[in-house]
């Protein structure tokens, strides 16, 4: 009986026990372990493109292998906002429509140019083609020409030295050049030196100048350089009009100029082949330098600045006029080079000629035989100007190489 009420008093007291414990209140879960949130997945917001994060996206878009071939309502569910067949159409050059007229913006609702091969570049849009070419081929290769064509004048300068005379000047002058043939000389010189040089700079001058005066000066300078460039450029085309019909007569090819080519102008040992007013490499800087590249140059030069009329001005059409007037300019440059110093520290005399009209009968016999025996001869007049005052020499003059 008595372990009876024993047990009955343990199951009491342990019942108690229990029923305190389940009214006491639960610590918070921050009391007891540390737990790491989860937010719940936000609902999508009903219409409008859902805001998210393209990295968070996984897996990523492109990596379906049909990524390229989706359609709009397709990709606007992986990646909102990106309308994919537009802008393969974009990126291909296709056209879209624009509200201004095409005589004032032809290319306003086209984004990105089509593809192109240009030579030397990639396929790819002609934009990126143009800079290819450009910056691949123009740049470092017209940097090279440039500067092996003076090294190798300084080269053939320091080695051969200048072409002087054999014979005693005689203090007799035959006039070379009019008045009016050196004012269209030099003023057509002036501007092709402004033009060379501002060229220079706005394709090189990052490479040189740009270190060395920063890049405030460096921007003002250039921006200077290319407004003189665009001003002078017409200057150039008036002088270059004038320097061809002042000077085709007396550049006119003759079968004497084979003999001058072949013995390359005496430069390269023997006497120096006889020709007339002008020799084979003055003709050759007149026909291939002044006529062919210089019109390549003025041609290219107006269409950039579009001055042309009948054009419509596109893009691609300003980088292949761009790509001809950058070569050809080049190849003048070096052309011209040779021809600056051969005018002046090339030859004796050259320079003076060009600078006061007047030569030495010496010289003249020297260097232009020819030309030297027509004047002896009477054929051509020994002062051509009016305000030539010097008399023509004697026609009985004796020509090295004629009969006595």
């Amino acid at each position: 009986m008595r372990q009876a009420l024993n047990a009955l008093a343990m199951a009491a007291v342990l019942g108690c026990s229990i029923a305190a414990h389940a009214q006491t209140p639960e610590p918070p879960a921050a009391a007891t372990a540390p737990a790491v949130a989860t937010p719940a997945p936000a609902a999508p917001a009903a219409g409008g493109i859902r805001s998210q994060n393209i990295f968070d996206v996984k897996p990523e878009a492109s990596a379906d292998p049909n990524y390229l071939n989706q359609t709009n309502g397709e990709r606007q569910r992986v990646q909102p906002g990106n309308n994919a067949p537009m802008w393969r159409q974009v990126s291909g050059g296709v056209t879209g429509f624009s509200s201004l007229p095409a005589s004032e913006a032809p290319e306003a609702g086209n984004l990105i140019q089509g593809f192109v091969k240009y030579p030397g570049s990639l396929y790819t849009n002609a934009g990126e083609a143009w800079r290819q070419v450009r910056n691949n081929w123009i740049i470092p290769y017209g940097a090279a020409l440039l500067f092996l064509t003076l090294l190798a004048l300084a080269i053939f300068y320091f080695t051969r030295g200048p072409i002087g005379l054999h014979g005693s000047e005689t203090g007799r002058k035959i006039e070379r050049f009019t008045p009016f043939e050196r004012a269209t000389h030099w003023s057509n010189a002036g501007a092709f030196v402004v033009l060379a040089i501002s060229g220079i700079v706005m394709a090189f001058g990052k490479f040189f100048l740009l270190p060395v005066l920063g890049g405030a000066l460096f921007g003002y300078l250039a921006y200077v350089l290319k407004t003189v460039h665009n001003f002078v450029g017409p200057l150039f085309v008036v002088t270059t009009i004038f320097m061809i019909f002042t000077f085709i007569r007396s550049n006119w090819p003759s079968k004497d100029d084979l003999t001058w080519l072949k013995q390359g102008g005496g430069l390269f040992g023997g006497k120096e082949p006889p020709s007339h007013r002008f020799n084979a490499g003055e003709k050759l800087v007149f026909w291939g330098g002044v006529m062919f590249l210089g019109s390549l140059v003025i041609g290219s030069g107006l269409f950039l600045d579009k001055l042309l009329p009948g054009f419509v001005y596109t893009r691609g059409e300003m980088q292949v006029a761009h790509m001809i007037h950058a070569v050809a300019t080049l190849c003048m440059m070096a052309l011209i080079m040779g021809h600056i110093y051969i005018g002046t520290l090339g030859m004796k005399g050259a320079y003076s000629a060009m600078r006061e009209g007047a030569v030495d009968e010496t010289w003249a016999r020297e260097h232009h035989p020819l030309w030297y025996d027509d004047i002896a001869a009477g054929k051509i007049p020994a002062q051509r100007s009016a305000q030539a005052r010097e008399p023509a020499p004697a026609a009985n003059v004796r020509v090295e190489g004629s009969p006595s």
